[in-house]
């Protein structure tokens, strides 16, 4: 063990560096970090007091090679004082809580990991504890989806176990598109990790608006500190083309959100972590979608600490160490993002965006791909965005009208890419 009696907090993984590196500077504020990835720190550098690369498995990504990951955390081990580990990355959530449990250190158990990352266990957690959720079955096959989807009753969502951003989720309004849905979503899976590869969730449709809530557990106490309204493209499928975070959001301080949001976390068996919770409103209330055991992407987060000063990275470090963390506000404002789609399936030329202050509230508006990037829509393929604007307001109402006005003024020069018609079987 060497001298250094402030010890690190150690990272898994490090993601897209325009979405990510504000966690990152956020996180080093308040712990030396050490970053253990699958290629060697570059960007990073600023943000760390060293890294480790582990190789990955042939044939698999650094997330499913639970063994290298936790043999790098243990080398560290040797010579630093390790205070905590985490991820923001969705696929590295269980390799970070089995860490976690072998290093003695607060974290997301075993079970709330799987709990979150496996959205068949993550319904039958809730179903346990008599949570409200949609009803669900899971399939293995397109003729036990049939099966499924008539029992439960059309439209219904289909989804794949253990991905997200919602990737290969679709509604289904009636028999005759059941198993291009569930190919879909099948085929989809297999691109995640191989317990999660093949079958599909079938599960009501619950009518209503969806939030998201982005909440900090500590000790059994989960805290919300991130509430984001989700715009969704257009039907089957779920694309989440914006979000608006409002710092004074009613919502926060809501007693039956909160309650429900702290027995769905007691289900799955999450004593400590930082959690993305997806709810709609329904006709019934507000029902449990999907919690994720990380913070949610698509720069919510970022959106967040714009709108309250509230750092998700220091709150990351803190909860990692098993520290209650800082979340009043010191203001108050309404943020919002908005993701820019092309008309059709295309070959990027040239994207210009907005300066900021050209539209009121305008704060950022960045390209999203290259010249040259190929970018396609659903069914497809998914996230197929070209750049992004981000806008401040008052209020949300507002705010949405800036980001539509914003988004008008991005600037896409594109070839069209001439393809066979979609087929509807997987691509």
């Amino acid at each position: 063990m060497d001298d250094n009696t402030e010890g690190v907090v150690l990272q898994f993984g490090s993601g897209f560096q325009p979405y990510r590196e504000y966690l990152m500077q956020g996180a080093a504020k308040r712990r030396p970090l050490w970053l253990i990835d699958d290629e060697p720190a570059t960007w990073q550098q600023p943000y760390v007091a060293g890294s480790s690369v582990v190789v990955p498995l042939e044939g698999a990504g650094l997330v499913l090679d639970h063994d290298g990951l936790l043999a790098a955390a243990e080398s560290v081990a040797r010579s630093h004082r390790v205070r905590g580990v985490f991820t923001y990355d969705e696929p590295s959530v269980i390799a970070t809580a089995l860490v976690a449990d072998q290093l003695g250190l607060p974290g997301l158990t075993a079970q709330g990991a799987q709990g979150c990352r496996d959205k068949a266990r993550t319904r039958q957690a809730l179903t346990a504890a008599g949570l409200p959720q949609p009803r669900f079955a899971v399939v293995a096959t397109a003729d036990e989806a049939a099966t499924a989807a008539a029992d439960i009753g059309y439209p219904v969502v289909v989804k794949p176990r253990g991905m997200a951003a919602s990737i290969g989720v679709a509604v289904v309004d009636g028999k005759a598109g059941i198993t291009d849905a569930f190919d879909r979503a099948d085929s989809s899976s297999r691109s995640g990790p191989a317990e999660y590869h093949g079958g599909a969730l079938i599960e009501e449709l619950v009518d209503g608006p969806e939030i998201s809530i982005d909440g900090a557990v500590v000790a059994g106490e989960y805290r919300p500190f991130c509430i984001a309204h989700k715009e969704l493209g257009p039907p089957p499928y779920f694309e989440e083309v914006g979000h608006i975070v409002d710092g004074d959001d009613p919502l926060l301080a809501d007693a039956e959100l909160r309650e429900l949001l702290r027995v769905a976390h007691e289900a799955i068996g999450a004593p400590y972590g930082i959690t993305h919770t997806e709810i709609r409103f329904s006709s019934r209330g507000p029902v449990v979608i999907e919690i994720n055991g990380r913070l949610g992407g698509d720069l919510i987060p970022y959106l967040g600490k714009l709108a309250t000063g509230i750092d998700p990275g220091t709150v990351l470090v803190d909860v990692a160490q098993g520290i209650r963390p800082e979340l009043e506000p010191d203001h108050r404002t309404c943020v919002g993002i908005r993701f820019c789609y092309p008309p059709e399936d295309c070959r990027v030329v040239a994207i210009a965006v907005p300066e900021p202050g050209s539209v009121p509230g305008l704060v950022e508006a960045h390209p999203m791909v290259a010249a040259g990037a190929t970018v396609r829509l659903p069914p497809r393929a998914h996230l197929g965005r070209y750049a992004y604007v981000v806008c401040t307001a008052d209020d949300a109402t507002t705010c949405a009208d800036r980001l539509t006005a914003a988004a008008d003024l991005v600037e896409l020069t594109y070839d069209a890419v001439n393809e066979p018609e979609y087929s509807g079987r997987p691509w």
